[in-house]
């Protein structure tokens, strides 16, 4: 039914026994704990460098501050004032 019920796998673990002896399998799994033991360490080593803080990245100098130039003010039109002579009566000693 598409799934392997208990029996198939001592079966199948029965044909691996017989295959290779109870010896090889043991070295197998030996050989197969000791590469895990060795991937942890490799992990924790790598871990252990990474956490180390790495020193700040170069600045780039700024360039100078120059002050800006200040313009002097424009003298503003001064606005002509008309001086418009008041009539004057003329009077005349007859």
């Amino acid at each position: 039914m598409g799934g392997l019920s208990l029996w198939h796998w001592i079966i199948v673990l029965l044909v691996i026994l017989l295959l290779f002896g109870r010896g090889r399998i043991s070295e197998i799994m030996g050989d197969f704990g000791k590469g895990i033991k060795s991937f942890k360490e490799g992990i924790n080593e790598e871990s252990a460098t990474t956490h180390t803080p790495a020193p700040p990245p170069a600045q780039i100098a700024s360039p100078p501050v120059v002050p800006p130039v200040v313009q002097p003010p424009v003298a503003q039109p001064v606005p002509e004032t008309v001086v418009t002579p008041v009539p004057t009566e003329n009077k005349t000693n007859v």
